[in-house]
């Protein structure tokens, strides 16, 4: 009989036989494994790899060079996990496809790749990669004017939501290439980014920016506005500055975003760019922050941009808020070129022509899908010899973004608004790149309004000119107009300039919804005193005189000069006890005005009791109903039409001499040739006709030759009081494209409808309408034809 101790201790020494086993089976896995990493060749994989990838994007994916697997210990790990080593992957050459439309074969192309795999992370389904290094990566960018684009890659569909999740620290890379050709919006730029050698906090970025685009703005707009603007720059900010200061609680409204400060984001990448944005020249440079910065969303993501696109100059200095999904932007933006009106090509915003101009602000935003808000908060700017303040903002909505505002001059040289309707000089023309010229014998500008543009954005902005600088010899004190744009309408409701201590406000809308353009509106000329009018005359300071006027018209065209062509209405006015002279004609640059006065009453100055005119409109030809001037001297009554389609005249004027004068040779005069070179001559054949009479009678008796030089008085005197209830009827005009046709008025609906005497004040009807002319379908005093 045998003990069962023996038993045991076999078991036993069995059982840790097995253990030993399996130990040494799991070692010699292991080292097994780890000489079978370290010793294969993973170039086999490649074609694994290649195939694997290729179905997983939908698209050609190739490693051309080595694919390599190395292992190193975790850095910065301590304990036991410092012993688990990390797998450290490699592979050069790597190849993206483009599709078969694209116009390059690869989509990104890269040198080389590696990185790094934590491992224990693994066993949470948890890919976690420290840091990807890129060696000379490129990429391509295209897409079609019918949409079709080569990022857009066929991924397969997934059942479900993935069990593995993908975290990504860093990305590093010396530098990089970014082709993009977008046929949509026209773009064909080449973008290089690298790596700076040292982070740049903002602040110093900042400054360096701003003195960069002040220096930009001094080849611009001179150094003398650069140092105005500068100027004006300074006190912004500072009454920015105090207004914050007041008011804790709300959002800065600083125009420089703050100084870095410690644990901040700083710039840490350099990009450059240059080709084409919508066929315009661009190039330029930037800066962005680290890749790490893109982590917190929190964390405001600094950017900087310094841009030329054609004449245009585009510099931002900023942050950026939460970039991966576009939060918000706040910016310091300067803008300088040679024409608002280029920045439509840039960005789709429709403004005037200008002079060339350099603006300064804060630009602020909150990006939201499909109601975007973006503003352009306290900037100034200078515009030709004219300074803007103010506000504007943009809004992302349907059927059109909508921009509005309110703007200020203090300082606005008339000049100025000349490009606004092609009214510049040559020089000015070329300089802002308009490549219509205006003929030499034409006055009127040729210039088209860009109506294509109006249909692209509503707006609605309110500018100020707290003071209007022409001559020193016709002062504007002011203007204000209130400009909407809807739907291709462009309306100004009002644009009205204080003038000489009176108002001349217009009231104009421009349908450019269609073709032609179809335009109608009122013009009101109220108290313009003629002493103020012309101050540096001496002899104008005893004038008592005024000037009143009234005017209604529509016409169809695409230019200030269509418009004139084929304009139909009326135009009424009155001027009341002044003085005139030569000079005085001179001054305000009534070129024939000055001509027929020189001969009329040569140099000296003339006192006129009142003067009355009331032209008709039709199809672009002024026909005077009533053109006369009541002097101490004389009645001058004037007929004859002015053509404003091709801007000719065929005037005669007839001067009715008052008393007796003895040797007086006044004959009719005539007024022919152009609105750019008017001639005027006196009428041969009555001349004619008087020495013929004086050299009969001369035969008969030598003094009776001196009767036809007797222009005796007729007497009477120019009727001011019934021309003045004659014209303070209300002129009309029909519809845009409608024949001006005149209806005598029944006294019972001039009192329905007359509008303020012109030699009253106006009056403010309430709905913005004084003096307009009638819609289409309402009763009216015209017949259209």
């Amino acid at each position: 009989m045998t003990s069962p101790q023996p038993r045991a201790h076999s078991f036993g020494r069995t059982l840790a036989k097995i253990f030993a086993w399996l130990i040494a089976v799991v070692v010699v896995l292991v080292v097994a494994l780890g000489v079978f990493i370290y010793t294969f060749d993973w170039n086999r994989a490649r074609p694994l790899v290649n195939e694997k990838v290729t179905e997983a994007i939908g698209r050609p994916f190739a490693i051309v060079g080595d694919l390599k697997v190395g292992w190193r210990r975790p850095p910065n790990e301590t304990g036991w996990r410092a012993w688990v080593p990390w797998p450290r992957f490699s592979a050069s050459q790597i190849e993206v496809a483009n599709p078969d439309w694209s116009q390059t074969p690869h989509f990104a192309t890269l040198d080389e790749i590696d990185f790094e795999v934590a491992v224990l992370p693994l066993l949470a389904h948890d890919i976690v990669i420290p840091a990807i290094n890129l060696v000379n990566p490129s990429v391509d960018i295209e897409r079609l004017v019918d949409g079709r684009n080569n990022w857009t890659f066929k991924l397969p569909s997934s059942s479900g939501p993935s069990m593995w999740k993908l975290t990504l620290h860093d990305i590093t890379f010396s530098s990089g290439n970014i082709a993009v050709n977008d046929q949509q919006t026209k773009t064909d730029v080449k973008i290089v980014v690298s790596l700076l050698g040292r982070g740049i906090p903002i602040g110093k970025v900042m400054e360096q920016q701003e003195a960069a685009s002040r220096q930009g703005s001094a080849q611009v707009i001179g150094r003398a506005g650069a140092n105005r603007l500068a100027q004006q720059a300074e006190k912004a900010r500072a009454a920015s500055a105090a207004s914050a200061a007041s008011a804790p609680s709300t959002a800065s409204a600083s125009s420089a975003p703050a100084p870095r400060k410690p644990g901040e984001p700083f710039y840490a990448i350099g990009w450059t760019i240059k080709g084409t944005y919508n066929k315009t020249p661009l190039s330029g440079d930037g800066k962005l922050g680290g890749v790490l910065a893109l982590q917190d969303a929190r964390r405001p993501f600094p950017i900087q941009a310094d841009v030329r696109a054609g004449d245009m100059h585009i510099a931002l200095v900023g942050t950026l808020t939460d970039p991966r999904h576009l939060a918000a932007v706040d910016l310091r933006l300067w803008l300088q070129g040679q024409s608002m009106a280029h920045l439509y090509k840039l960005t789709g915003v429709t403004l005037p022509e200008t002079p060339p101009y350099a603006t300064e602000g804060r630009f602020v935003g909150n990006f939201h899908s499909g109601a975007s808000v973006f503003r352009y908060e306290n900037f100034t700017g200078r515009v030709g010899g004219s300074d803007l303040n103010g506000t504007l903002v943009y809004a992302q909505r349907q059927p059109r973004p909508l921009l509005s505002g309110e703007l200020v001059s203090n300082l606005l040289q008339f000049s100025d608004l000349a490009p606004i309707i092609g009214a510049d000089s040559k020089a000015s023309k070329k300089k802002r790149g308009d490549t219509v010229k205006q003929p030499a014998d034409r006055v009127i500008p040729v210039e088209p309004f860009k109506t294509d543009r109006w249909t692209s954005i509503d707006a609605d902005v309110k500018f100020t000119g707290k003071r209007i600088i022409k001559k020193a010899s016709l002062p504007i004190q002011d203007l204000y107009t209130h400009v909407t744009l809807t739907n291709g309408v462009l309306d100004f409701e009002p644009l009205q300039f204080g003038v000489a201590g009176g108002t001349f406000a217009t009231r104009l809308s421009l349908d450019g919804s269609g073709a032609p353009l179809k335009a109608r509106g009122t013009v009101m000329a109220r108290h313009l005193k003629l002493k103020q009018l012309f101050p540096n005359f001496k002899s104008m300071q005893s004038a008592l005189g005024e000037i009143n006027g009234d005017a209604s018209l529509s016409a169809t065209g695409n230019s200030p000069s269509a418009l004139a062509a084929t304009s139909n209405g009326e135009v009424k006015a009155l001027v009341t006890q002044g003085t005139i002279s030569m000079l005085l004609m001179e001054a305000a640059g009534l070129n024939v005005a000055n001509v027929v006065y020189e001969k009329l009453f040569g140099t000296r100055d003339v006192k006129i009791n009142c003067a009355a005119a009331d032209f008709v409109a039709t199809n672009g030809v002024l026909d005077p109903r009533v053109f006369a001037l009541d002097t101490t001297d004389a009645v001058i009554d004037i007929d004859g039409p002015i053509d404003l389609r091709d801007e000719s005249m065929d005037m005669k004027v007839h001067p009715h001499t008052k008393g007796f004068r003895v040797f007086s040779l006044r004959s009719p005069l005539y007024v022919k040739g152009t609105l750019k070179n008017p001639h005027v001559g006196v009428n041969a054949a009555a001349l004619a006709l008087r020495g013929g009479a004086m050299v009969g009678l001369g035969i008969v008796n030598p003094f009776a030759a001196l009767i036809p030089l007797i222009a005796p008085s007729n007497n009477k005197p120019l009727p001011c009081d019934q021309l003045f209830a004659q014209i303070r009827q209300h002129p009309v005009a029909p519809p845009p494209g409608q024949k001006m046709r005149a209806v005598p008025l029944p006294a019972s609906s001039a009192k329905a409808v007359a509008p303020p005497a012109l030699h009253e004040a106006p009056r403010n009807s309430g709905n913005g309408q004084s003096g307009a002319a009638p819609q289409p379908g309402q009763q009216n005093l015209y017949r259209g034809s």
